[in-house]
């Protein structure tokens, strides 16, 4: 009877001795001092010995076979001869292993019933399911790996006596460091001028197009030019110039006053079919929205995050009063102004044949002295508001504030032009973002906090107690009774500095690392002037603040206990982002909406025994919960406001308002006006949008039934964190949290 091995996967192949030879042969050869007739001397004495091992046995296990050589070269003497071997085993268990993890990763993906389910860092911006984004997904715990090794031999290079390790006990519990499956060595998001577009074209970051000479081929190479920057940065790319360079080659195109020529015909004579201005404007605007929600490959098949901006006449003053394009005149508020409405105005009825998930637009208003300086702005949007439109508001009483993703708005300098890059300030953004979680970090401090006790002796608080909820309520009173300059605040403000000190040295890091690729000409958007690399910040998030002041007991709501608390953890970080900032790195803050992230820090704490509250299954992005029936959607206006947030979130703090149903223009103008005097600089209305899967039918409110056909097949859109996609290409997670959302009646 021929003898059979059992191979791994259970499978049986005939016994073949050669095979074990051919193995020992290639140990022989890979060690050194070893010579092949060595080997050829002892084929007879392996063959004899293989033939005495197995001479009673019918079915060998490859692992014992295996074992039996490694026996027999330690018996031997040919110790080398072993190791190499048991390396070579080992790597091919490697291989194997990796083989497998990445066969189950496949057949995972091919049976998911959406992309999100099915990848590392979920993203409801891929709405695709097929082999160009299997390829883009398959790859990134393996890219993490490698970006978290090089930002460790980053650390240990800058500071030699740090412990490195520390950064990998972070990363497992208290911090996210964001996009770490993406692209090697890439920097975060980014606002860029487009004036060495108009000077260059594409030339200075890879493409072979000179400057735009007319509107067509303005609108044409705007497209190459949005997709090859986002081709350097793991997120979100802002044009915050776009409508304003668009006006210009308009009026180059038609004059000045071509905003009031829109029905002069504009086809050739021979043309069947008539073409106005207006609808070529239309045209344009199409061709630049279906361009960039083209899924692209290289962005393993998502569309580009594109952010523009919409200025009142301050803004507009501040940011272009003294721009000149290179021809040398000057932009011209009449036609920009009708422009930019325009645009808003289309995409809201646009969004009605078509969902369009980006841009997201951010609306940036004057406020001053208790009054909108731009009025006709402030009306005009809150009429779009009351037809259904989709964007953000962003006020302040200057103009401060760039949008460089759909919630981070980072802080700009006061706005300066150069003839070589144009509007400076509009550069702006985030070179990396790492989040904190407030949950773990409370319960960390909270487990080695000690206090005194009546005979004098100091005890854990944690091993005073004998349960938990004893543990909590002791940590509540002890807060009530402390002030941010004494007792549990201080201490934890301590703590809190102790941990930041880490994150700044984690960002100084890889703020390093990017500066090694910009030195090897590998992020030319830098070179060609579309971004100064000082002009953008590293990041520190916050995760899981309401959580975290549960966990001692806290409200989230209107509480003098709770103000307190969100404001010594955004001082706390704001004082330190000051103390660290220097003339090449910056720092800022913002509640990151941690798509992923959020589900992750959650399942994480919970696995690894934290406190996590059971009402929901992620960790939220704002002071208020978006679960809680109880916050009127004033009161999420004022958390979000200058007594909970100040300017301490400088980072970002978009307030995401879910209400069921769009509301008049009167009701909008007076909530936008209470967000203004309370101080809420950032936000957004969510009202869920329809569309039939039978017949294509969209409104912009939900629905159960089809209006249009009687279909009963719905899908529905909301903003998962800032831009608006179908649900159902959510992942399950966020799924589940959607549906615990509360949408107010106002």
């Amino acid at each position: 009877m021929d003898k059979k091995v059992i191979k791994r996967n259970g499978s049986i192949q005939k016994f073949d001795k050669t095979k074990i030879i051919k193995a020992i042969k290639k140990a022989f050869q890979s060690t050194i001092g070893v010579s092949e007739s060595d080997f050829n001397n002892l084929i007879d004495i392996f063959s004899n010995k293989i033939d005495e091992q197995y001479k009673d046995k019918d079915d060998v296990e490859i692992e014992l076979i295996q074992d039996f050589v490694e026996k027999t070269l330690v018996d031997l003497g040919y110790f080398d001869v072993a190791k190499n071997y048991i390396i070579y085993r080992y790597q091919h268990k490697r291989t194997r292993q990796f083989v497998e993890q990445k066969n189950e990763f496949i057949n995972n993906y091919k049976d998911s019933d959406n992309t999100a389910n099915a990848t590392i860092d979920d993203n409801s911006n891929v709405s695709n399911h097929n082999i160009s984004v299997l390829n883009a997904e398959i790859h990134k715990e393996e890219n993490r790996l490698i970006n978290i090794k090089i930002l460790e031999r980053k650390l240990k290079a800058l500071y030699p006596d740090f412990n490195s390790k520390q950064l990998l006990d972070d990363l497992n519990s208290i911090c996210y460091l964001h996009d770490s499956s993406s692209q090697i060595g890439m920097p975060y998001c980014v606002a860029i001028t487009m004036y060495p577009f108009l000077n260059d074209g594409l030339k200075n970051i890879g493409g072979l197009s000179a400057s735009p000479k007319n509107i067509d081929s303005f609108c044409g190479m705007f497209v190459n030019l949005v997709f090859a920057v986002a081709a350097q940065f793991k997120g979100a790319v802002a044009t915050p110039g776009m409508l304003l360079y668009m006006d210009w080659f308009l009026r180059k195109e038609w004059g000045d006053s071509y905003y009031e020529k829109l029905d002069y015909i504009i086809s050739p004579s021979i043309s069947l079919r008539k073409n106005t201005i207006h609808h070529q404007i239309h045209q344009y605007f199409q061709q630049i929205c279906y361009s960039l929600m083209q899924p692209a490959a290289a962005r393993g098949m998502q569309s580009v995050f594109w952010n523009i901006s919409i200025f009142d006449r301050p803004f507009y003053d501040t940011m272009y009063g003294d721009f000149y394009f290179p021809d040398g005149t000057q932009p011209q508020w009449e036609s920009f102004n009708w422009l930019q409405k325009e645009f808003l105005h289309w995409l809201n009825q646009e969004r009605l044949k078509t969902i369009l998930t980006f841009p997201v637009v951010s609306a940036c208003l004057i406020y001053q002295n208790g009054e909108f300086l731009d009025k006709d702005l402030y009306h005009f949007i809150c009429d779009e508001y009351a037809q259904g439109n989709s964007f953000f508001t962003y006020i302040s009483d200057s103009a401060d504030s760039l949008s460089s993703c759909c919630r981070l708005s980072s802080k700009i300098e006061k706005p300066q032009f150069s003839f070589t890059n144009g509007q400076l300030s509009e550069m702006t953004g985030s070179k990396n973002v790492i989040t904190l979680n407030m949950n773990r970090i409370i319960q960390d401090f909270c487990n080695q906090y000690t206090i005194t006790k009546d005979d004098g002796s100091i005890k854990n608080v944690q091993l005073f107690c004998d349960d938990i909820k004893k543990w909590r309520s002791l940590v509540y009173a002890e807060w009530l009774s402390s002030k941010n300059d004494n007792g549990i605040r201080l201490k934890f403000k301590e703590y809190l500095c102790n941990i930041l000190n880490r994150i700044y040295m984690y960002q100084t890091a890889y703020d390093a690392c990017l500066q090694e690729l910009k030195e090897a000409k590998m992020l030319p958007v830098y070179d060609a002037g579309f971004i100064n690399m000082r002009k953008q910040y590293l990041t520190i998030g916050i995760n899981g603040l309401n959580q975290a002041a549960e966990f001692i007991g806290l409200s989230c709501n209107k509480n003098d206990a709770y103000k307190e608390f969100c404001n010594l953890i955004f001082t706390t970080i704001k004082e330190q982002n000051a103390l660290h900032k220097t003339k090449d790195l910056m720092f800022n803050t913002e509640f990151t909406p941690c798509e992923s992230a959020a589900i992750k820090l959650y399942n994480r704490d919970k696995h690894d025994g934290y406190w996590v509250p059971d009402d929901t299954n992620l960790y939220a992005s704002y002071i208020y919960k978006p679960n809680d029936s109880d916050i009127s959607i004033l009161d999420k206006l004022y958390l979000h406001g200058k007594e909970f947030c100040g300017d301490n979130l400088d980072g970002g703090s978009a307030a995401h308002l879910n209400i069921d149903t769009h509301l008049s223009k009167e009701q909008y103008l007076q909530l936008i006006k209470y967000a203004a005097e309370v101080g809420c600089k950032y936000f957004t209305f969510n009202v869920p949008n329809s569309e039939c899967d039978n017949c294509g039918y969209i409104t912009k409110v939900p629905i159960v039934k089809c209006p249009k056909c009687g279909s009963d097949k719905i899908s529905y859109y909301d903003r998962v964190i800032g831009y608006l996609t179908k649900i159902k290409n959510w992942s399950i997670g966020r799924q589940i949290e959607q549906k615990t959302r509360v949408y107010q009646k106002v």
